[in-house]
């Protein structure tokens, strides 16, 4: 039977809630999945902060999820997982999996994927909350960070565009069945020191933008593309009460 598919604005208005009980007096996060397939968000905490909502779950389509932030300085990052299956026993994601976890609990996914990145609560009495989105690691799904209520620089930021599509035949990752499912970074596609910014080329003078990077520095001029991209990508919002993760905006 073919299924009817909504439009954009319907899709947003009909999101429905998974959140538990969130406190709106203070900072909070939400995770929306736009996509017309299910996601598994992950999120990794960076050394010596919690891991928040377990580290992943699952997001199925046109719903989202909200939680509260902590209260005190906490930076990490937030991205989809794709195409993940029980099999045999054993979860797996085709993209972004977190060591065969549903619950990352702190681990890092496997490129590629698209990053959202946060550094919260820090700045004394400015309260900012920072954020970006990060193609560093590649790209698996279009993602956008939406400030909402902060204060100063505060812009929607991200990439909406579907590089699937347009991904390099040299950089694509395709499923068993063929179809491509996310684009490689250079250095995940070459693993050169050059390409992944390691060892003589680990500084702002010696990392560059290859003809890589700037296949996904054109099509989302807003994400970082390569690991010394310009720092100014990462926006200071002071004292913001929702930053919201979209994807597939």
């Amino acid at each position: 039977m073919a299924k009817t598919s909504l439009p954009l604005a319907a899709s947003f208005l009909l999101l429905i809630s998974f959140s538990s009980a969130v406190d709106t007096s203070h900072l909070f996060l939400t995770v929306v999945n736009n996509c017309p397939f299910t996601v598994w968000p992950a999120i990794q905490p960076n050394a010596g902060h919690p891991v928040l909502e377990k580290g992943g779950f699952a997001l199925p389509k046109y719903t989202h999820r909200s939680f509260n932030a902590p209260t005190t300085h906490w930076s990490g990052r937030i991205w989809a997982r794709t195409g993940c299956a029980h099999y045999n026993g054993k979860f797996s994601c085709i993209t972004g999996d977190c060591g065969n976890r549903l619950e990352c609990n702190g681990l890092g996914g496997a490129p590629p994927a698209s990053l959202a990145q946060f550094d919260l609560h820090h700045g004394g009495h400015h309260d900012f909350s920072s954020y970006g989105v990060s193609l560093v690691d590649g790209y698996n799904v279009p993602m956008t960070v939406t400030p909402h209520e902060g204060h100063g620089v505060c812009p929607v930021v991200g990439c909406r565009e579907d590089l699937i599509k347009t991904c390099p035949a040299h950089l694509q990752v395709r499923s068993h069945s063929g179809h491509v499912v996310a684009c490689k970074s250079g250095c995940e596609a070459f693993h050169t020191d050059e390409l992944c910014c390691r060892g003589h080329y680990n500084s702002p003078n010696t990392c560059k933008a290859s003809s890589h990077s700037l296949f996904f520095k054109h099509a989302c001029p807003s994400s970082f593309t390569f690991a010394h991209d310009s720092p100014s990508l990462m926006h200071d919002c002071s004292s913001p009460r929702e930053l919201k993760v979209i994807f597939c905006h």
